[in-house]
Parts: C-alpha cells; structure tokens; sequence
C-alpha cells in the first residue's frame, strides 16, 4: 500500500459523519449496515461516506459473501500522528507560542 495523501486523509476528517465512522472502527472492523446504524441518513450516503474515507486510505472495505466489512487502516493514522508529532515537538514553535500568548493587552483594560 503506497502511502496516502496526508491533504486527502484531513480532508476526510473534516467531516463530522466521517470522524464518527473512524472512531467506531477504532473498536473493530464492522460492516456496513453496522457503521450505517446509528447514523441519521440513507444507506447510499454512508457509503459515499466510506468511499472517501477509502481514497484518503483511512478505511479499507472488502466484501466477504454479501457483507462488505470495513476496517480502519493504522498505517494512515499514523502518517497524521508523524505529521502533529513533527510540529508540536519542535522546540521552536512551543517557545513562540507562549510568548504570543503574553504579548496581548488585557481585555477591558483601564
């Protein structure tokens, strides 16, 4: 598997819907009809759902018989970790941030 598009998996992301789906499939694969459950909208937009969630390579689906399992792909998950890992652990960015912080005017002042 070629590594994903890291604009393609936060695109995903920035879904509500989406975000829902990758946290039920953080428990376990599921199918379908089980991640479509307790979502309020029609089948065929989950799966337009899924079907993003499977080109950022966030979920891979397979179908096995005539149920179409979906499963969370780790790998994905952890090129997003690499990334936010990458940015808040460097030193420089975690000095300006508190220095930012105390340069603004206190609100309400007299």
């Amino acid at each position: 598997m070629s590594t994903p598009s890291l604009d393609l998996m936060f695109q995903a992301l920035a879904d509500p819907t989406r975000r829902l789906i990758v946290e039920r499939l953080s428990r376990g694969p599921a199918s379908v009809q089980e991640l479509a459950r307790p979502i309020t909208m029609s089948l065929p937009s989950v799966l337009q759902h899924l079907q993003v969630l499977e080109a950022s390579g966030l979920v891979q689906t397979k179908k096995i018989g005539r149920v179409r399992l979906c499963t969370l792909q780790p790998v994905a998950l952890q090129v997003i970790e690499g990334w936010v890992n990458a940015r808040s652990n460097n030193p420089e960015r975690q000095e300006e941030a508190p220095a930012a912080s105390t340069t603004r005017p206190p609100r309400g002042g007299s």
